[in-house]
């Protein structure tokens, strides 16, 4: 008992009120911008997903590596700590404390392998770029361990939604749209504004929604307390329940009002996150998701997300489908195969990276 009340101990100190956003280092100490500062870190769990694929790790890792990078960044600036260094040193400390040990030269490589576009086979192990690469993770890890306090202990939205998806089941394209969403969260900066439970609830229910379409039950109506009247007496009703009125996430996890107005939040910022993407050209799904009505309890917050194609030119960086986010993937529905995402099972084991392209 007292080792959960201490892990509880230990994430709650991670978890920041919405202002905080609002006066992270990189905007008191370097002028960034809220939207270029969360276009960055969009960019730089990309790149920290991709080092992670290439370097075969379970998705555990991968998503320990994105909170601290989160993290990482409410203490420090991004002007100070370029992002692919920051997202390397959390990746190769997520090795040895997820026990997936990997050697840091082979780190060393993939990071220069991406940021190249080289094959990681015509890298040399000693070259002068792996050489210093290798130099450059180890001195950000120091800062970085520094600005953990030592605290690596970090809770997935992802062992929520397993439990949830055992103790209620759905349809399978339901549960993989929620695993694809919660990937696509650390994206965001939601594990560092709530907790994972509130995070795999919001997750769950913009799945819902997603899947059964636009003439299903809104958001709001998914997310409401139930009315006072809901405990009396009722006539009878043989009428069958309609779709799109699951309240599956909301009982399993009894919230309470402030939790459901968390649960609120995280929705409004994930679609906020969809809706800044660059729409045209992408697929069809990723629009319906962009589409979907936030529910209107957050209508009063002023918007965090700008549209990234705003923000990149106004940075004088393109936005391609290398470098950004393209999320939900490119097919029609969620996958969990795609290159730069981590999968729904774990890897089984490392094995050397012989892809053919960075």
């Amino acid at each position: 008992m007292g080792a959960i009340n201490l892990a509880a101990t230990s994430n709650s100190q991670w978890i920041f009120p919405l202002s905080a956003l609002h006066s992270t280092p990189s905007w008191c100490t370097s002028n960034i911008p809220l939207e270029k500062e969360l276009y960055d870190r969009s960019r730089g769990v990309e790149f920290l997903y991709r080092l992670g694929v290439s370097l075969v790790l379970p998705s555990s890792a991968m998503y320990t590596a994105a909170t601290w990078f989160h993290r990482f960044y409410m203490r420090y600036s991004m002007e100070d700590y370029h992002r692919q260094d920051v997202a390397a040193s959390c990746i190769f400390l997520a090795t040895k404390t997820e026990e997936c040990g990997r050697k840091l030269r082979d780190v060393a490589k993939v990071v220069c392998s991406k940021i190249s576009h080289t094959d990681v086979t015509k890298i040399p192990d000693d070259s002068k770029e792996v050489e210093e690469c290798q130099n450059i993770i180890l001195l950000t890890e120091e800062v970085l361990l520094e600005g953990l306090c030592f605290d690596f202990v970090v809770d997935s939205p992802h062992a929520d939604l397993v439990d949830l998806f055992e103790a209620c089941p759905n349809d399978p394209q339901i549960e993989d749209c929620a695993w694809s969403i919660a990937n696509d969260s650390y994206r965001t900066p939601l594990c560092i504004l709530y907790s994972p439970k509130v995070i795999a609830a919001a997750c769950y229910i913009l799945a819902e929604r997603a899947i059964e379409g636009p003439h299903s039950s809104s958001l709001d109506a998914r997310i409401a307390s139930p009315a006072p009247s809901a405990s009396l007496p009722t006539p009878p009703s043989h009428k069958s329940q309609p779709p799109g009125t699951s309240r599956r996430a909301i009982e399993f996890f009894s919230f309470n009002e402030m939790e459901l107005a968390n649960v609120a939040d995280a929705l409004s910022i994930l679609l906020e996150y969809y809706g800044a993407q660059d729409i045209q050209g992408s697929c069809q799904f990723l629009a319906s998701v962009a589409s979907i009505p936030p529910p209107h309890s957050s209508a009063h917050r002023e918007k965090l997300y700008k549209p990234f194609a705003h923000v990149a030119a106004a940075a004088t960086q393109p936005v391609n489908s290398s470098t950004p986010e393209y999320v939900l993937s490119q097919g029609g529905t969620p996958s969990h195969g795609g290159s730069s995402t981590p999968g729904k099972l774990p890897s089984s084991g490392w094995k050397p990276v012989t892809e053919s392209a960075p």
